[in-house]
This record gives C-alpha cells, sequence and structure tokens, in this order.
C-alpha cells in the first residue's frame, strides 16, 4: 500500500515506488524482438481479413457526399486521429470527432452525407455505443474498425474491418500494443486503397501539404526557379574558347549554351569541355567551340517539377540543365545550386 500523504488539510495516497527489475541488456533485446515479432504476425493476419467487407467500406466513402467522421476512444482515439489525417492528406474529406464530446453536443457536427469510421477494438466501448441509435436516425452509414467481429458495434455496423489479433505485446496483456498497430495498419490500407479509387496524384497530395519540403518538393516548377531571358549564358558556334570562358565567367553558372546561326540551340560548353581541351593541348585562343562543344544534352520543359529536374540531375551525375520551352526554344538553365537553394532537394 502507498504511503498517506498530506498537503495543507488534503490527505491523499502516494502511489508506490517501483523498483525496476535489474534486468540486462539481453533480456532488453528479447522483449523488443517479442515485441515487433508479435506485431508483425499481427499485421500480416491481416491480408487474410480484406475481404467483400472492406470493399463495401471503401464503396460507402467514395459515395460519401460530405466526410469521414472517424471516432476513437483512448488509444483508439489516438489511431483515429491519425487514420483521420492520413484520409484527409490522400483525397478523402475527413476529421476526428471524440465520441465522448459528440455525446454532449458535437455530434452535430455529423450530417446525413457524411460517414462515421468507428474504432473500438473490444467493439462494446460505451460512448461510441451510445451514439448509435443517433446515428441510425440520421441514416448516417457505419464503418466499425474493430478487433471483435461479434461486438455490437461491429454487427450494427454497414461494413465492419476486421483488426482482432490474438494478443497485446504487452506482457500483461492489458496496455493496447498489437491491437492498435493493427488498426492503424488497417486504416492505411483504407486510405491507400481510396487513394487509388480516386485517381490521387503526387500534384493532388502537393496541394494538402504546401509548407515545408514536401510542398516545395510537389509544386515548385522549373520555370519558378531557373535562370532565364538576359541570365542565359550564350555563344555563337563559332566563338572561341577563350571567349567562351568569358561568358561563363560572367554568367557564372558553370556552362554556357552555344548557338547556330539560325540562333537555335546546337550543343553546352561545360567544366568537363574544357578539361578535355586542355587534355588535348588546344590553343584555347584559336579554338573554335564548334568543334569541342557536347552536342548531346539533356534538357527539361519549364512546366515540370522542380523535383524531376533533380531527378534527372542525379541519375546523370550532372549540375546543370538546359530549360527547352514546348516551342522547342531556348528558355533557361536550372543548376543543382538552384534546387538546394530552393530546398528541393
Amino acid at each position: 500500500m502507498g504511503e498517506v500523504c498530506k498537503v495543507g488539510h488534503l490527505a491523499y495516497t502516494a502511489l508506490p515506488f517501483f523498483q525496476p527489475y535489474n534486468m540486462s541488456a539481453e533480456n532488453f533485446i528479447k522483449t523488443a524482438l517479442s515485441t515487433i515479432a508479435l506485431e508483425r504476425d499481427a499485421v500480416a493476419m491481416l491480408q487474410s481479413r480484406i475481404d467483400q467487407s472492406f470493399a463495401k467500406a471503401c464503396q460507402l466513402i467514395l459515395d460519401c457526399k460530405g466526410r469521414v467522421i472517424v471516432m476513437g476512444m483512448g488509444k483508439s482515439g489516438h489511431i483515429a486521429n491519425k487514420i483521420a489525417a492520413t484520409l484527409a492528406s490522400t483525397g478523402t474529406p475527413s476529421y476526428f470527432v471524440h465520441p465522448a464530446e459528440a455525446s454532449h453536443g458535437d455530434i452535430g457536427m455529423v450530417t446525413r452525407d457524411d460517414v462515421v469510421l468507428a474504432l473500438s477494438n473490444s467493439g462494446n466501448t460505451i460512448e461510441i455505443l451510445a451514439l448509435l441509435p443517433i446515428l441510425k436516425r440520421k441514416g448516417v452509414p457505419l464503418i466499425a474498425l474493430s478487433g471483435n467481429p461479434q461486438s455490437e458495434l461491429a454487427r450494427t455496423a454497414d461494413a465492419n474491418l476486421d483488426a482482432s489479433v490474438d494478443k497485446e505485446a504487452c506482457p500483461l496483456g492489458l496496455a493496447p500494443t498489437t491491437s492498435t498497430t493493427a488498426a492503424l495498419v488497417m486504416g492505411d490500407a483504407l486510405a491507400m486503397a481510396l487513394l487509388e479509387a480516386r485517381g490521387f496524384t503526387a500534384e493532388d497530395f502537393a496541394f494538402s501539404h504546401p509548407g515545408g519540403n514536401l510542398g516545395r518538393r510537389l509544386l515548385l516548377k522549373v520555370a519558378d526557379i531557373m535562370h532565364g531571358g538576359a541570365a542565359i549564358p550564350r555563344v555563337q558556334e563559332d566563338t572561341t574558347i577563350s571567349d567562351t570562358l568569358l561568358e561563363i565567367t560572367t554568367k557564372n553558372l558553370g556552362m554556357t549554351t552555344v548557338s547556330g546561326i539560325d540562333g537555335n540551340i546546337c550543343g553546352v560548353f561545360t567544366d568537363g569541355d574544357l578539361r578535355r581541351v586542355l587534355d588535348k593541348g588546344l590553343d584555347i585562343h584559336i579554338t573554335r567551340v564548334a568543334g569541342v562543344m557536347t552536342t548531346r544534352f539533356k534538357s527539361i520543359r519549364p512546366g515540370l517539377l522542380a523535383s524531376e529536374a533533380a531527378r534527372i540531375m542525379q541519375d546523370n551525375a550532372i549540375y546543370n540543365l538546359v530549360v527547352i520551352g514546348d516551342d522547342g526554344i531556348l528558355a533557361g538553365i536550372i543548376t543543382m545550386h538552384d534546387l538546394l537553394r530552393a530546398n528541393v532537394v
């Protein structure tokens, strides 16, 4: 028993101080591995539960004209919050409603156009069961995500997602561990199935994540950060190497474009080309750039994502790209430094 303590006129029983077991490093590792194995097996068991009921849940949500209202108490509530956030960020409007608060007015947030996704491992959570009559009266479709297919919640629902587990990873069998992991994975499976069904794209995802590096990678276009107009290094094909180097130094992009007599780009000259010129012992004051330029260069369209420019540069171990407009005319230059400054890479 705990010791009786006094604070002012109040007395309370202090919780006993639990002495930790003298566990060895091997025991720590053993318990951790056991936990991971139990949760891994629980997730694997979900594969056999992706059935017609799962498909019906997906269809109910796709047919929904409103939002998916996700509910859960305790640890299930934390998982429900995450599922709601995942759905919302992948094309399915959704938000979390606390079931206890719903019984005290927040049920008014739920409309006939919505779908309710209720999480309860036991399937008998009092706060959720108390809402079932009003949800039925409103005609709101109900999807259960439970660990007990025979529970009142599962039997009442229009579709039940079975996330039952054999045992919790907690040695006492009390703390939700394996069950919450299974529920989380089932929620992710639901969200990804809906994402594909909606034809949700990376650009759609970016509009849900405009802030930070993620938004920049997915929304920033090549045209937004490229060097255009007078900033583009340009020389004619009959320009000497020495004058070409002057243009490269002036524009400070580490390369220059080379134009033919028709004014269209016919090549580029980079530091790699300069090394080859020096290795051959060519006189830079008389050698024309046309004879040593690179004619097979990489390019990109201005309307493509800046992240695509980063991918091309990384795949080809280069540090700049020529930007060619849809009309086939030189539009700009984009460099790896531009991508780094924009936090694209």
